[in-house]
């Protein structure tokens, strides 16, 4: 584990008291889950895209058509800001204005690389497919040399970063004690329900392992 190096973009000035900057933290919450939400510039309108990443060591992964105007922005080489965010549950405070949110939620500042290399765009590809379902990578086709032509791929150095974390109960007046309104968490997760599977399957494939025991890693910081 590392501290990163607080920068006026990462600093978390509103509650600092809920800001983490060192990497455990902040790699516990990206692989909690895998959609992130891309924000990028064109021609000076801001644009922000949801988007599935994978993330392998201090690097994040995206990837999409060639044709992808939000790509092909990240390709010029300009800023982009990453975030995801994790509820964790709804905070009912006896009051319209306590009531919170329980979350966990990263924001990354980095500037994008195109992995051109075959080889290195199909390594990328398997870290975002492996990051959202693990051990799906080794059943599947492969992608040939027309998918790869058509997809872009690029990787994000994860050095300017934060974490900012909400946990806990509720932070209710004195007066509101004794209102006579129920008030708590009520959490909140992702689970999956049953798999569905597809029409033309073949009767003798059995649903692998990696499905039937799915879930999402959990990270540290939830009530």
């Amino acid at each position: 584990m590392k501290n990163l190096n607080i920068t006026n973009r990462t600093k978390v000035n509103r509650l600092p008291k809920r800001a983490a900057y060192d990497t455990e933290t902040i790699y516990n919450i990206l692989d909690e889950t895998f959609i992130c939400q891309v924000g990028f510039k064109i021609d000076g309108q801001v644009y922000i895209i949801p988007t599935a990443f994978g993330r392998k060591d201090d690097h994040i992964f995206i990837h999409g058509s060639k044709n992808s105007r939000m790509l092909n922005s990240i390709k010029k080489g300009e800023d982009v800001c990453i975030s995801v965010t994790l509820a964790d549950g709804l905070v009912l405070a006896r009051s319209a204005f306590h009531h919170s949110i329980n979350y966990r939620s990263v924001i990354i500042f980095s500037i994008g690389k195109e992995n051109i290399e075959p080889d290195k765009k199909t390594e990328a590809l398997k870290i975002i497919l492996e990051h959202i379902i693990p051990g799906r990578w080794n059943d599947i086709r492969k992608p040939n040399q027309k998918e790869l032509n058509a997809t872009s791929v690029f990787s994000f150095k994860i050095d300017e970063a934060s974490a900012k974390i909400r946990s806990g109960s509720i932070i209710d007046d004195k007066e509101d004690l004794d209102l006579n309104v129920w008030a708590g968490v009520l959490p909140l997760e992702v689970v999956p329900k049953e798999p569905v599977k597809d029409e033309g399957l073949n009767k003798s494939i059995l649903l692998p392992e990696y499905i039937i025991n799915y879930k999402r890693k959990k990270g540290k910081n939830v009530d």
